[in-house]
């Protein structure tokens, strides 16, 4: 497995690609902008994007999709089904705010342990709400790897004082969800560094 960084947007959300190397499938993560310099490697590398994946439904995460759909046509957009609402609602995701208005209803939703294969990656979608209601996080089990949104940062964790947060939401679905993780999975949050599920439950000052 293959995944490359690619910060977007005018906040900087880390956008992921995400390929298996054998079927040269993959995906992208929350596009917080559009980049045809991304979509330019993409194609360069000769990888089938497959899914757009979205942790969750806010402006930061969600305004490239419409680019990036415009040059992956056969790409589906894949969202928790608990945010609907939001990705449908341009001022619940705050797009309007951004000046760059979005509208999104996704192609295909997903529930809490959902699964996926994508090539020979197996994917599995974790119901994380708290910093929005339909937040997720997606495991990828045989390559220890967690993409965890705005659900769970370096030392850090998501906002909780937007419309439809919840703090309380979000402590235990990072204490239900995440923290039976191993330790050594590796995190890739939405903002900021990598890091792994052992040091946050030790040293996250927030959960």
């Amino acid at each position: 497995m293959q995944v490359y960084n690619i910060p977007t947007g005018a906040i900087g959300t880390n956008t992921y690609l995400v390929y298996e190397e054998d079927s040269m499938k993959g995906f992208l993560i929350d596009p917080g902008a559009y980049n045809s310099g991304v979509s330019e490697k993409i194609k360069e590398l000769g990888i089938d994007i497959i899914y757009i994946m979205l942790t969750h439904g806010h402006a930061d995460h969600i305004m490239g999709v419409e680019g990036f759909k415009g040059d992956f046509p056969e790409a589906k957009v894949v969202a928790n089904i608990n945010e609907k609402e939001m990705l449908g609602d341009e001022n619940f995701n705050m797009s309007r705010q951004f000046g760059q208005p979005t509208s999104i209803d996704a192609d295909i939703y997903v529930d809490d342990e959902d699964e996926m294969d994508v090539g020979g990656l197996h994917l599995k979608f974790l119901f994380t709400p708290g910093h929005s209601p339909g937040g997720m996080c997606i495991y990828i089990p045989e390559e220890k790897t967690l993409f965890s949104g705005d659900t769970l940062f370096q030392a850090s964790i998501g906002r909780t004082d937007f419309p439809g947060c919840s703090f309380k939401a979000l402590e235990e679905a990072i204490h239900t969800k995440l923290w039976p993780l191993p330790d050594d999975t590796s995190v890739f949050p939405g903002h900021m560094g990598p890091t792994n599920i052992g040091f946050e439950k030790e040293h996250n000052p927030f959960v």
